[in-house]
């Protein structure tokens, strides 16, 4: 196999400049989610696809649905390319991605590239992993290697959302069926169990009153204060339980948005909480799902007047380490450790990501594609967010080499 490993390598080092390229064309792309306008960005992988001949299936999620989920415009996009008779390989990355906000130095559209770097919103997370799994495929198929099996490309729009309308669109409706997965994600850890997350909104009814007659009103505001209190003390419960997952620590609940209240001289009668409830992999969702519920009725009941209403936003369930996925694992592991010279662990994230629905339906999965050894050191979700080139040379050698053992 090694003649064929230097072969997918010397491949990728010649094409490198347009691999560079191809990914600063889809950073040029905004897919700010929200809104969630994505069709565009879709539209124009898909022609960068098939102008190095690939055939491209465009998978395009009803009008009605995705707006129904928030958002504007949805359009999956696959790629088959077979072989011959065996296993598929699916590698799935998103171009969905968070607005830019404000405190970048460099333009979030611009692909700049600067000191080995390039810039931009999703530079990082995911479109790199576009470019990552589009040229390790194009080398796999250039190597004239005789392979046995299927190699897919899942690029998908939901990801900030949840994923029911990406990953969860094509495999719901069987228009995929892979039987392996390797999904976005860094070039310095193999990852293999992700947290889960429940977000609810969480509505308190009181009665509005003029701020000087508070005694006809029911404040609204300080049940909110209450309930507040009682969800950041459960964080020193949920401190306690450890996970077993190197990489993930414990569970944690955060208030991420507060709105209420009409006016400064009104006492508020109506807030509106949404909260963000991270599941280590150990935890049943649904269990997790019922203590909340549970707090939150508890502490509100110890406020007269008080209506509340719990509704779901969110439920990602944990991804779970599959005892069938050594093999991928250990070939990740093995080139990544040859290329980039240092060992390469294998590991949970606190994060929640698509893979959780492909592992789901038993699918063996890893974690895995061009990035630092951090979501931090990218500056993912942050300003002047960026990818190290070399990164993204090596992470798509490691792939390519990866899907040729797996299909060898």
């Amino acid at each position: 196999m090694s003649d064929l490993h230097d072969k997918l390598d010397t491949w990728i080092d010649r094409h490198f400049d347009e691999e560079v390229a191809f990914l600063q064309a889809l950073v040029r792309v905004p897919t700010d989610t929200p809104p969630g306008n994505n069709a565009p960005h879709a539209e124009r992988t898909a022609e960068l696809l098939e102008s190095v001949n690939l055939q491209v299936e465009r998978h395009k999620v009803p009008e009605a649905v995705v707006k129904a989920a928030g958002m504007v415009s949805v359009t999956n996009l696959v790629v088959r390319h077979k072989f011959g008779d065996g296993p598929t390989i699916a590698l799935n990355a998103h171009g969905d991605v968070v607005p830019p906000g404000d405190g970048w130095t460099h333009d979030p559209y611009g692909g700049e590239i600067k000191d080995g770097k390039i810039y931009g919103r999703a530079a990082a997370v995911s479109k790199s992993d576009f470019a990552t799994y589009t040229f390790a495929l194009r080398s796999l198929i250039r190597s004239g290697a005789k392979l046995r099996g299927t190699v897919e490309l899942h690029f998908t729009y939901d990801e900030e959302f949840g994923g029911e309308l990406g990953p969860g669109w094509l495999l719901n409706l069987g228009i995929t069926q892979p039987d392996v997965l390797i999904a976005a994600g860094f070039s310095y850890q193999v990852v293999v169990a992700h947290n889960g997350c429940l977000q609810l909104e969480v509505t308190l009814h009181g009665t509005a009153s003029h701020a000087a007659y508070p005694d006809t009103g029911v404040d609204a505001l300080q049940a909110a204060n209450k309930l507040l209190t009682a969800l950041y003390a459960h964080n020193d419960v949920l401190r306690e339980r450890k996970s077993k997952v190197a990489g993930i620590h414990h569970p944690y609940l955060n208030v991420g948005r507060i709105s209420g209240g009409t006016n400064t001289n009104v006492v508020p009668g109506k807030v509106v909480l949404k909260l963000d409830r991270r599941m280590i992999p150990e935890e049943d969702a649904n269990v997790v799902e019922a203590e909340v519920r549970q707090l939150i009725n508890d502490t509100v009941a110890q406020s007269p007047g008080i209506r509340v209403e719990i509704k779901r936003i969110l439920l990602a369930r944990s991804l779970k380490a599959s005892p069938n996925n050594h093999a991928l694992v250990a070939a990740l592991r093995r080139h990544a450790q040859a290329l980039f010279g240092e060992e390469i662990p294998v590991v949970g994230t606190p994060l929640y990501t698509d893979v959780r629905l492909y592992g789901a339906l038993g699918i063996p999965a890893a974690i895995y594609g061009a990035g630092p050894r951090t979501v931090l050191e990218s500056n993912a979700k942050r300003a002047d967010e960026h990818l190290v080139l070399e990164d993204l040379r090596r992470a798509t050698k490691v792939i390519a080499r990866t899907v040729a053992d797996l299909l060898a």
